[in-house]
């Protein structure tokens, strides 16, 4: 696997945040949900909007733009006007750095 060091821990001290990542060239949200930290593309499929932008709760990610939500856990599209999933990727945590599968 080609892990790469996306960002540190403490960049996500509390439960239910997210913040934009830029990794190459990929735009990535960094997600931090009941204790675990999660990565997946930071557009939403259905329309141009940073999911960095919008409202995590219970593991599901809200587009700021329409209100589409995908669970940040498997990419799935959990309501309408999304349709296609967004894609995640493998995520770990050695010491207080965080590093991704981009090929994953």
């Amino acid at each position: 696997m080609n892990w790469i060091r996306i960002a540190s821990t403490d960049q996500l001290t509390e439960d239910d945040e997210v913040i934009p990542v830029a990794a190459g060239e990929k735009q990535l949200a960094l997600y931090r949900s009941e204790g675990e930290f999660y990565a997946s593309d930071n557009v939403c499929t259905h329309a141009y909007a940073l999911l960095s932008d919008g409202y995590l709760e219970d593991g599901c990610i809200e587009c700021p733009l329409h209100q589409a939500k995908f669970d940040i856990r498997t990419g799935q599209a959990m309501c309408a006007p999304a349709t296609s999933d967004i894609r995640v990727y493998p995520v770990k945590v050695e010491g207080q750095d965080i590093y991704a599968n981009l090929q994953g």
